[in-house]
């Protein structure tokens, strides 16, 4: 019997490994805002997908194993609830529960300051808030990715000549809404 191996995603997330820089979540997860919006090969790490990255290579491909060790272990989902809290922080966005403790996303008092770097048209942060919906979905926290969705769908209704149509299509498929 072959003994059970950690993916190097699962090691990442549970504190047991780095990136393919040396990086651990912690420490992406510290990092200020300039230096997330800088550097753009820690995206594919924190929030992987299925498909092999064309912009990071070396990042992680979301397998099935993942996905479900993801959805079994609450761990792995708090830390993803961390990572989405910090780049949420980056966008402006804070979360809150409702009355019945769903997610809900609003807008943080800092969101006029934080939206001037990614609100902008064709801003590559659209890509990244793609693969972050699409993430959440995958792993079982489809409550969160559609609270992320709804912020982002009454952004849009303020800001149509900023995020376009197509856009605003690919956030919604991408959250399952």
């Amino acid at each position: 019997m072959t003994p059970m191996t950690t993916s190097p995603l699962i090691a990442f997330y549970a504190g047991q490994g780095t990136d393919d820089r040396g990086r651990t979540l912690a420490e992406i997860l510290r990092w200020d805002d300039a230096q997330l919006e800088q550097v753009h090969d820690y995206i594919q790490w924190v929030f992987p997908l299925p498909a092999r990255s064309a912009f990071n290579p070396y990042a992680p491909v979301l397998t099935d194993a993942d996905i479900a060790a993801f959805r079994e272990r609450a761990e792995l989902r708090e830390r993803v609830g961390d990572a989405v809290d910090r780049i949420l922080a980056f966008y402006g966005f804070e979360r809150n529960t409702d009355e019945a403790g769903g997610p809900v996303i609003e807008q943080a008092r800092d969101f006029p300051e934080r939206s001037r770097v990614w609100l902008t048209p064709g801003n590559h942060n659209f890509l990244r808030i793609t693969r972050i919906l699409k993430f959440l979905v995958l792993i079982g926290m489809e409550p969160l990715a559609r609270a992320f969705w709804r912020a982002l769908a009454e952004l849009r209704a303020t800001h149509r000549s900023v995020i376009g149509e197509r856009t605003a299509g690919f956030w919604m498929e991408a959250a399952g809404a």
